[in-house]
């Protein structure tokens, strides 16, 4: 959802910087996964600490909390569903490098589409229809599904990036469905409260998979506990930006310039994590990045 008119250069620069840091916090992810962070302890950890920064937010607002029963019945769904969301995302993240499994999850606006198709009954829009392909395309090029830049072959290359990408791909159905079901049952709850209320059910999702695993696995090295900080930071002051800085600028939370942060995880992943791919792949990853963000800069 997006305006008609254009925005300011700041609004344009604070869009950027959001993205900047979303990219980042899941390059700290991989970080932390690398040095003996599991992934439901760095959810609980993300989800827990930008609930607690929401509710403070909505305190000194001094945000009416309003919830009709409609809404209590499906913002505890919402919150499961980016619960489940949050988990595969960062399950996709310690399997790929860190720019695929974004662009992987980048096509959650095909399964937004077969959602509202399924529950709400409304058909896919023509732009939508147009992009799919663009996006499978690029997506294909990006993930080098026939193993061909590689050099392991099909087969390989799926045994290679399988888990990964089926993680990528539950998580954008998930979100998703969980926007489509926000638009739809909680588009009038406030943004602030409907994301506090979304992250404290995300992250008790997240402790119950920590219980059933016995316990959290913390950071076994100080580059664990930088990525644990840095994702939860990052993660944190993204969404206190989005919904603090972007009103007064007139700016929808959700624009479709945020649909860059996977070229931004690319270039820190490269600096950071020593992570690249091929320059066929980068062209993929544009495909992807620039249909998506086409979709979502579209008037209507």
């Amino acid at each position: 959802m997006t305006t008609s008119k254009a925005i300011s250069g700041a609004a344009f620069a604070t869009l950027l910087l959001i993205a900047l840091m979303m990219g980042a916090n899941h390059v700290a992810a991989r970080l932390a996964f690398n040095n003996g962070v599991d992934v439901a302890t760095a959810v609980v950890f993300r989800s827990v600490i930008t609930a607690a920064v929401l509710a403070v937010l909505i305190a000194v607002q001094g945000v009416a909390l309003r919830f009709s029963p409609r809404h209590k019945r499906m913002l505890p769904v919402i919150g499961l569903l980016i619960g489940v969301q949050s988990l595969c995302l960062y399950s996709a993240v310690a399997r790929l490098p860190v720019a695929l499994a974004l662009l992987a999850f980048n096509t959650y606006p095909i399964w937004a589409a077969l959602w509202s198709a399924i529950v709400y009954r409304k058909p896919p829009e023509r732009p939508l229809l147009l992009a799919m392909p663009v996006i499978l395309v690029g997506l294909a090029l990006a993930l080098d599904v026939f193993g061909a830049t590689s050099g392991l072959g099909a087969s390989d290359q799926w045994a290679r990036i399988g888990a990964g990408v089926a993680f990528a791909l539950a998580a954008a159905a998930t979100f998703a469905l969980a926007m489509v079901m926000t638009q739809h049952e909680a588009g009038d709850v406030d943004g602030r409260v409907r994301t506090a209320t979304t992250m404290a059910v995300a992250g008790l999702v997240a402790l119950a998979t920590v219980t059933t695993q016995g316990g959290f696995h913390l950071p076994t090295a100080a580059a664990g506990w930088g990525g644990l900080v840095a994702l939860t930071l990052l993660y944190g002051t993204a969404f206190t930006v989005m919904f603090t800085v972007l009103p007064r600028l007139g700016v929808v939370g959700n624009s479709a310039i945020m649909n860059v942060e996977p070229v931004f995880a690319l270039g820190l992943a490269w600096l950071i994590l020593g992570q690249a791919i091929a320059p066929v792949q980068v062209l993929g990853a544009l495909l992807v990045v620039g249909a998506v963000m086409v979709l979502g800069l579209r008037k209507r």
